[in-house]
């Protein structure tokens, strides 16, 4: 089982979330918070797999929420839920760590796939916020400073890289490149160490700027 917490400061939206995580045999919410202080002090508690985080709460809000559970539960992943699409908040929650931005206006069917995305150690983007991301990596080009931070990197972690950036899920990875999954996880924790980020999402931004994506 996939164990949740839970927190938004509108309880109908925690109650429509709830139920459509209920849905999924292979998940269940162990508890749920009004606020992001409050989900901090679940997590630590429950230890749960997934934090499922909304944007704006008070006293702390998702995003530093986000952050503290990053840094005090490396263990747990988080996923922000939010009606926002803005790129300012896309862009903060990703630096901030999430593993994943779900929009509560898409498809419902998406929350449990970004909790399912996550769980396993991959990122998940709902799909209007990937296609923002997209759109401006497409419009850029390589970027010196990105081409510089991956110089460290050994040929075959450059691939593995690109393979990140693509979307390939560790599994994937392994079968493409021949390995088991276990060293591809070994692979990726290397990179992002190297590279100084906190997740995959950013790791691929840095791929796409440095031009790794295979065709």
């Amino acid at each position: 089982m996939i164990r949740v917490v839970l927190a938004d400061d509108e309880p109908v939206v925690r109650f429509g979330v709830k139920a459509v995580l209920a849905t999924a045999k292979d998940i269940e919410v162990v508890a749920e918070a009004e606020n992001g202080s409050e989900a901090l002090d679940l997590v630590a508690r429950h230890r749960p797999d997934v934090a499922v985080l909304d944007i704006r709460m008070p006293v702390l809000d998702g995003l530093d929420a986000a952050t503290r559970i990053r840094e005090r539960h490396p263990d747990t992943r988080t996923l922000v839920l939010t009606t926002f699409a803005d790129d300012a908040y896309i862009t903060r929650a990703l630096g901030e760590g999430a593993a994943g931005f779900v929009l509560k206006t898409g498809d419902p069917q998406e929350i449990i796939a970004g909790v399912r995305a996550v769980a396993t150690g991959a990122a998940y983007l709902s799909p209007l916020v990937a296609k923002r991301v997209v759109d401006q990596l497409a419009s850029s080009r390589p970027r010196p400073v990105a081409t510089q931070r991956i110089g460290a990197l050994t040929a075959r972690e450059r691939e593995v890289l690109g393979l990140v950036g693509a979307g390939l899920s560790n599994a994937e990875i392994a079968a493409r490149i021949h390995v088991v999954e276990g060293t591809v996880k070994v692979y990726v924790s290397t990179i992002l160490r190297q590279l100084g980020v906190r997740n995959r999402v950013q790791a691929a931004i840095i791929a796409h700027e440095s031009g790794l994506i295979p065709d």
